[in-house]
């Protein structure tokens, strides 16, 4: 077996604890179109899925949905980064594995990604970054993870990709690369892991 050469990540919930943002990020588009806020399994749906297919699913009016859609255009994503806290230990973890494998993100995130990372210094921590705008199809589709390969012409065995979703775990089942579960030992997974910094022990075999 080949040694890992590249290690992705998914976003939401691996690096970030972004839960309490996206439940102010989309509650604050339903209040503006006098809707009730998200239950928690709207919730846990849209902190896994793309904007469009979060709005897909709180506005089932198509009119009203691309109106959502316009709307969030106009919103100062930096207004809700006082409600997401970056992971303890992942600037350590990715000093570490600097000039030893490459790093990517792999996420459904769309132009929020960019704001994210340059906001909490990180942008040039990470070699290579899939968000749901550079492919035909979402997590949990492989191609985010397949275009992660063929960038760094790798092989699904000689990658990981750490995720803490089912939608993580499908889009690694799909891509037949090794998956790391991320704090939810309910998911299909390679290996289990409850924090960032034991990932060091499979990527130092």
């Amino acid at each position: 077996m080949m040694t890992v050469r590249v290690v992705a990540f998914d976003c939401d919930g691996v690096l970030f604890d972004t839960l309490e943002a996206n439940r102010h990020y989309y509650n604050h588009i339903l209040q503006h179109f006098g809707r009730p806020a998200m239950n928690e399994e709207q919730l846990r749906f849209v902190h896994a899925h793309t904007i469009q297919q979060a709005l897909e699913t709180l506005f089932e009016d198509e009119r009203l949905r691309q109106a959502a859609y316009d709307f969030r255009k106009t919103i100062d994503y930096g207004g809700f980064l006082k409600h997401l806290t970056m992971e303890p230990g992942l600037v350590g973890l990715l000093d570490w594995m600097r000039g030893k494998f490459h790093t990517a993100i792999a996420t459904n995130r769309t132009d929020t990604m960019k704001h994210l990372l340059r906001e909490f210094r990180l942008s040039d921590r990470f070699d290579f970054v899939v968000t749901s705008l550079d492919v035909e199809r979402p997590k949990p589709a492989p191609d985010p993870l397949l275009k992660i390969l063929t960038h760094f012409n790798a092989e699904p065995h000689q990658a990981l990709f750490v995720g803490d979703s089912d939608v993580d775990a499908s889009t690694a089942h799909a891509a037949e690369v090794p998956f790391v579960a991320f704090r939810n030992p309910s998911l299909p997974a390679d290996h289990h892991i409850d924090r960032l910094q034991d990932l060091r022990p499979f990527l130092e075999q």
